[in-house]
């Protein structure tokens, strides 16, 4: 059966090094766990997949389809590229990793299942975060041309010999630099600067 290709590499959870190697990579959760450098980009997706199995993901997530259980994933796995003993030692430490997000992995989808209701609520703050992160935002976002136009307002008045209410040190002098939606139209008034007559 043909592999699933995925990326410039052609498979999913493996990059061409500069070095010409193939460097293969899952992520659990928030982790990107690295599994190691192969010398070519098919051994790296049999080791993509061999990970993928220990970490429980669907196979529809796999680069090859010709594998059913994790020994036989393990067993098509190559070992990567171990030229020193810095290269052993990173391998040795890639290896505890996944092992924890194996385990972190198996934990987690128990926890699910014993807890739905934990789950619900969880996914219903994670939905309320979204809400208000969008909404904090989006009111900074329509907050900005005010700030701005404080700050011009307070080098203006330092400008012309007054004082300003802004300290040394106070950071919304920086708001001078905000982008505003009408940065632009200052700028453009059609006049491209040469007169024609």
């Amino acid at each position: 059966m043909t592999p699933h290709r995925r990326g410039a590499s052609g498979y999913r959870g493996v990059r061409l090094r500069p070095n010409g190697g193939y460097y293969s990579e899952i992520r659990s959760g928030d982790l990107r766990l690295g599994l190691g450098t192969y010398g070519t980009a098919h051994e790296a997706a049999r080791a993509y997949d061999a990970a993928a199995w220990r970490l429980g993901r669907p196979r529809g997530q796999m680069n090859f389809q010709d594998v059913y259980t994790l020994q036989q994933a393990l067993d098509v796995a190559p070992p990567p590229r171990l030229n020193t003993a810095q290269d052993r030692a990173e391998h040795a430490a890639r290896q505890r990793r996944l092992l924890v997000a194996q385990e972190d992995e198996r934990v987690m989808a128990e926890w699910r299942r014993r807890h739905p209701e934990d789950v619900a609520y969880e996914q219903v703050y994670w939905a309320r975060r979204r809400e208000e992160d969008t909404r904090r935002r989006r009111e900074e976002r329509l907050d900005m041309p005010r700030r701005k136009a404080l700050a011009n307002a307070q080098t203006d008045i330092v400008a012309a010999g007054g004082r300003s209410f802004f300290t040394k040190n106070d950071d919304r002098w920086l708001d001078i630099w905000l982008s505003t939606s009408d940065d632009t139209d200052e700028d453009d008034d059609g006049d491209d600067g040469s007169d024609l007559e």
